[in-house]
């Protein structure tokens, strides 16, 4: 009776072609029934090299060879052998040389605990800086950070700049680890939390690793300074001076990281000047990078660093296939770091964000610049911490600010009605996931937001039916009020806005992801110039009006108490709608632009036989469905207001493309006090509106060569070149 492995053997036998007579027994265990060694005569080999390589010159460069037996679930699993980016054992586990663990390494002699030279600690600190980075950027804490074997039993170390630094590095992981957990806005690919069973030194407090690394810190300044009064110009001092800056910069890492990490009773103010001082001692580390010891190249192209074992952890890898982990160089290490300073200085901003809208505004501008996971886990907690909970009370004071609905006012007729105090109460207990979801959705990776973008649209869909039943509610009361008070719409048009500007980020994410190929340029950006910004500035605009109606007639009651008339006040949304109406005229601009390449042959189109615009615009815009306001547009309604478009001559195509980019450029020198963002889509305006006047007198007409879409300067609206 045959088992189960005898009958996987058969099955392979079977799938690799062997004409096998023997019968497998379950107690044969000789070496001439395994499949891999069987003799070569067994064997049914046809070389498919030539025929391989033949195939695949009918193939263009990114094209795919499907088969239904082989697609891209199977291409995405498949390692490829020999390959070292893919078949980690090329490198990892390639040659006879043996891991040596601490104590084996301090045995034999490769591993020094005490005397270790000024040379020799800064290029240990270097490197576990390096791996540390590498750490930050998804590899496992295995294969980087404890590969340093002095982080083993740093109790041991003698010298004492290394066992300061050896401790702080454990209470550094510890510490954004925490954060990382905490601010639940990672994914796999962002980071590995797992710590493989060793202990962040709970026995060392932060008081003690402080006062540790300060007592290294005056002592090697110390030494700085008794070697200037004798010779300054030797080797050695230099060395001091780059191992005291080294100890210093992590002293400041360490703590500015731990005033974070506290929920209260530390500024956020305090953590600021920290990282501040912190990023001024950097230029001193990149500068004497030489003065560390430097890996000793191996002669199969990689490197042996003293005090580091690349495979001493491999036991502790889970049993998947191994992650070959290339460390960062020292000075691309220092470079993130400086970096990732910035990008917490950035995110203690948000500690002053006064309002739910200026810290959303905050999020999603620092979410564009791509933070890494540490910064945006901090920007959560601050966040968060900052909030205390109350997100009700934010998010009344949102709708407030944003509309000033009458519901909300201090004084309000609507305060009497306990039924319309349990409408609004449970109205922004509703709106309490799908805006925390907003925020948090935030700090998650490019990629990742797209795919939770459209998820909450389903959410916010279901909170505008609320609002709106909400609105009718309360202007039924209100109408009955001496004198009326108008309730219609306002929180509906203040969910609205958010939805928009949901939708917005949706579609503008896949520029910047590299989704949309560019023959679909067209209607995305119709969609956006004939809808979206439209709505959006319809919103701001009724929001707006609304405002300033309240505050005259507040005004109105409070000027009969007063001889001298007051001031008007700017309208609170001028400066955003100007800037909506810019980006509007920039996707008009884009759309008639691309009608007018069609027109002239000059984009390249996909075979019609594989081709169907219905089914690619239905899925660019399938997550709008669950939306009923504003409605979604469907693909027979898109082709019956492009009709006529389609068939204008492409010059005055360019034209009408050129007066959008025109007035988007009037529009945004219009702006005071412009920012960096404005000013690049001002460039941007510039750029195409000279580009579409050229290309609207005949310029290039007979070439046949597709324009190029640079997106280097704006992740979403790019500089138009022809080639």
């Amino acid at each position: 009776m045959k088992t189960m492995a005898d009958e996987e053997v058969s099955e392979d036998l079977k799938s690799l072609n062997i004409d096998d007579k023997k019968e497998v027994s379950s107690g044969d265990h000789s070496p001439a029934m395994s499949p891999v060694m069987l003799s070569e005569n067994n064997y049914n080999w046809v070389d498919i090299t030539d025929d391989f390589f033949n195939s695949i010159k009918v193939l263009d460069l990114g094209e795919l060879l499907h088969d239904e037996l082989f697609g891209l679930f199977e291409a995405m699993s498949a390692i490829e052998m020999m390959d070292p980016k893919m078949d980690a054992g090329m490198l990892c586990n390639r040659g006879n040389k043996a891991a040596l663990t601490f104590e084996q390494a301090v045995d034999c002699g490769k591993l020094k605990l005490s005397s270790l030279s000024l040379s020799e600690q800064i290029g240990v600190i270097d490197n576990t800086l390096a791996c540390l980075v590498s750490w930050l950027e998804g590899h496992s804490l295995a294969q980087t950070v404890f590969t340093n074997l002095f982080l083993h039993k740093p109790h041991t170390v003698q010298d004492k700049p290394l066992r300061a630094f050896c401790f702080s590095v454990y209470k550094i992981v510890y510490i954004i680890k925490d954060f990382v957990n905490r601010g639940t806005v990672f994914e796999e690919e962002d980071f590995q939390p797992t710590v493989y069973g060793y202990s962040l030194c709970p026995d060392w407090s932060e008081q003690r690793v402080v006062a540790l690394l300060r007592e290294t810190e005056d002592e090697l300044q110390r030494r700085v300074r008794a070697r200037t009064a004798d010779t300054p110009d030797t080797g050695k001092h230099e060395d001091l001076i780059a191992l005291h800056a080294r100890v210093r910069f992590t002293r400041l890492l360490y703590q500015a990281l731990s005033s974070l990490s506290k929920q209260g009773g530390v500024s956020v103010g305090d953590s600021s000047k920290l990282l501040t001082t912190c990023a001024e001692v950097i230029p001193t580390l990149i500068k004497t990078l030489d003065r560390g010891l430097q890996p000793t190249p191996t002669p199969d192209g990689g490197s042996v660093m003293m005090g580091f074992e690349p495979l001493v952890n491999q036991r502790l890898l889970p049993p998947t296939f191994p992650r070959y982990t290339r460390v960062k160089s020292r000075a691309d290490a220092y470079q993130y770091l400086e970096e990732l300073i910035g990008r917490l200085k950035q995110a203690c901003r948000v500690a002053t964000c006064t309002s739910f809208h200026s810290a959303l505004d905050l999020f999603i501008e620092l979410s564009r610049s791509n933070p890494c996971i540490v910064s945006r886990s901090v920007m959560q907690l601050l966040y968060v911490n900052r909030a205390n909970g109350s997100c009700v009370d934010a998010l009344r004071d949102a709708a407030r600010n944003f509309i000033s609905p009458p519901s909300l006012a201090p004084r309000n007729p609507f305060v009497a009605n306990p039924q319309a105090r349990e409408y609004v109460d449970t109205f922004f207990d509703r709106c309490v996931r799908p805006f925390t979801s907003l925020i948090q959705l935030c700090g998650h990776n490019r990629a990742r937001q797209r795919d939770k973008l459209a998820h909450l649209l389903e959410e916010f869909a279901s909170l505008q039916d609320e609002a709106e039943r909400v609105d009718a509610f309360l202007n039924n009361i209100g109408q009955k009020c001496d004198p009326p008070r108008s309730h219609l719409a306002c929180f509906g048009t203040w969910v609205l806005y958010h939805s928009l500007r949901i939708m917005i980020m949706f579609l503008l994410s896949g520029f910047e992801l590299e989704l949309y190929s560019t023959h679909e340029y067209h209607y995305i950006f119709w969609y956006l110039y004939e809808f979206l910004y439209g709505w959006l500035i319809s919103s701001l605009t009724r929001a707006d009006s609304f405002l300033v109606d309240q505050e005259q007639a507040a005004a109105a009651g409070r000027a009969q108490r007063r001889s001298k008339p007051r001031k008007k006040k700017a309208r609170p949304y001028t400066r955003e709608i100007i800037l909506h109406q810019a980006l509007q005229n920039m996707c008009g601009g884009y759309y008639k632009a691309m009608l007018g390449f069609r027109q002239d042959g000059k984009l390249q189109l996909p075979h019609p036989e594989f081709d169907c615009e219905r089914v690619r615009y239905e899925h660019r815009f399938a997550p709008f469905s669950s939306l009923l306001t504003p409605p979604p547009v469907q693909y027979s309604e898109f082709h019956d207001m492009t009709a006529a478009l389609q068939h204008t001559h492409s010059q005055s195509l360019y034209t009408h493309g050129c007066k959008h980019f025109h007035q988007a450029r009037s529009l945004l020198e219009s702006i005071t006090n412009p920012d960096n963002e404005i000013n690049e889509l001002l460039r941007v305006a510039k750029t195409n509106f000279v580009v579409l006047k050229l290309l609207a007198t005949g310029h290039r007409r007979e070439s046949t060569k597709p324009p190029d879409f640079d997106f280097s300067y704006h992740h979403h609206f790019p500089i138009i070149k022809l080639q």
